[in-house]
């Protein structure tokens, strides 16, 4: 007898489910996490990027288009994710060490589906790991094995595959380099089209048990590695750079400004920028003809209508936004992320989305409710069944986003501002009114005009971050990358 499934992505099929299915005693889930991603989905409101089956699952499901993540880096915000805690509680800060390591006694969000007889099971990079190299060697150093039952890497070339390799970044970044690669072959020769096959195979095996499958799809982080059919989605010249004042960095503090900005680090010109945005995007339309797979296969094995669906990004990225590339930056375009979640028996606000603020530190508490179980009682983040019940549910009290980076950044964003400082807020603030200036281009911090709101949203910071685990913690914390 068939056990039901929780999908946490949406279902991609274009035949409309006559009947509402009923809410399972154990429904599966199927988390599905990009790396690098940024909201450049069509669905999202991207005017060039093309993203039909992310689309289609959005169609299904319900788009959370102000979801925020709690590091802007892999590793910390994976474990963020997993353990439903701040960085500030899990000690997990940037790439280095594990979630384990930090905690070693954590019930990780799939070891609590584990825990109540669910198969658990991860294919390819769910914790951190290095790309492109751990890709190249099939390895998984910073994985938690008490979190699966089974767990499977992939081995794929990466930046050596055969095709045309082009670094669209003048500059060596090692392995932060933007290498395109156009590549030869088919889907399944690449990491994610691995990734894939290894996913549809583990849903066939366990079609028959409850389920919580993590699936990792490591594009579009560098390399840009796609078939050549994606790229041709893309025409170069036609790819239009984010509009960015000339002197937009001059008001932000000394500390961050120089910090992967174009002019000292990546050395990308205008028409270099075209290729990284093909590339990139190209890369994009390749994980989501992945996802499309897999999704395609939860309904064609019967598992559709039992199982809950999740799609996010580890984080946001930045691709010449504010002069500046990747991670690890507090503007917009590096916190928020797409989030997507399709519950089958929640049908009435499939296909809308909601702008209500949300932290991806919510998910942990949202999959235990749903599926009906006890979760520890240690989760910081809150449970969004009310918004996947109504999109605009006036008992959602969230009113603001937490993220940290490097060298003591915090930032909290509410509905109408971003405020963000720097050495733990010795070395330099940020203020954007968002509502006059959603682009975040003017820094307000400064302006006496300003000086209230920067006063009452500097001390929301700092009672945010002293809940998220900083004062317990401190003398662990600072001096931390």
């Amino acid at each position: 007898m068939k056990t039901t499934c929780l999908i946490v992505f949406a279902m991609v099929g274009t035949t409309l489910i006559p009947n509402v299915p009923a809410r399972a005693e154990k429904p599966n889930v199927l988390f599905l996490i990009a790396d690098d991603l940024n909201t450049a989905l069509s669905g999202f409101g991207h005017k060039q990027c093309k993203t039909p089956n992310l689309d289609r699952l959005a169609h299904h499901g319900v788009k959370f288009e102000n979801m925020h993540c709690q590091y802007p880096v892999c590793g910390a915000s994976r474990a963020s994710i997993m353990s439903g805690l701040y960085p500030y509680s899990n000690l997990t800060l940037g790439n280095e060490g594990t979630l384990r390591g930090s905690m070693p006694d954590v019930v990780t969000l799939p070891q609590t589906f584990r825990n109540n007889g669910y198969y658990a099971g991860r294919v390819s990079k769910i914790y951190h790991m290095g790309i492109p190299f751990e890709i190249i060697a099939g390895t998984a150093e910073s994985d938690d094995p008490f979190s699966w039952d089974e767990a499977i890497n992939i081995t794929a070339p990466e930046q050596n595959a055969a095709g045309e390799l082009t670094n669209w970044s003048p500059k060596n970044n090692g392995s932060q380099t933007f290498a395109g690669v156009i590549a030869s072959g088919g889907d399944g020769e690449h990491a994610d089209g691995m990734a894939a096959d290894r996913a549809i195979e583990i849903l066939d095996k366990v079609k028959d048990k409850p389920f919580f499958l993590a699936v990792g799809f490591v594009r579009p982080h560098v390399p840009l590695v796609a078939p050549k059919k994606y790229f041709d989605k893309y025409n170069r010249a036609e790819m239009v750079a984010p509009v960015v004042p000339e002197n937009d960095l001059d008001d932000v503090p000394g500390i961050i400004r120089d910090y992967k900005r174009n002019s000292t680090t990546y050395g990308v010109t205008p028409e270099l920028h075209q290729g990284l945005l093909q590339a990139y995007y190209a890369s994009v339309s390749y994980m989501d003809a992945q996802v499309g797979r897999v999704l395609d296969a939860l309904q064609e094995k019967g598992l559709a209508n039992n199982t809950i669906v999740v799609f996010t990004s580890d984080h946001g990225y930045l691709l010449g936004h504010h002069h500046k590339y990747q991670k690890q930056h507090l503007f917009e375009e590096a916190t928020r992320v797409p989030f997507i979640i399709s519950v089958p028996w929640l049908t009435d606000q499939h296909g809308r989305g909601t702008t209500k603020i949300t932290e991806l530190v919510d998910l942990y508490p949202t999959l235990a409710e749903l599926a009906g179980l006890a979760a520890p009682d240690s989760l910081q983040g809150i449970s969004l069944q009310p918004l996947l019940a109504d999109t605009e549910s006036p008992s959602w009290k969230k009113e603001q986003a937490f993220t940290i980076s490097r060298s003591g950044g915090e930032s909290i964003r509410t509905a109408d501002w971003r405020f963000t400082q720097w050495g733990f807020g010795e070395k330099g603030l940020e203020l954007y009114d968002l509502k006059r200036d959603p682009d975040e281009f003017t820094n307000q911090a400064g302006n006496p005009e300003y000086a209230t709101v920067v006063n009452m949203l500097q001390t929301q910071l700092i009672a945010k971050r002293d809940a998220a685990g900083f004062k317990q913690n401190h003398a662990a914390i600072v001096g931390k990358p």
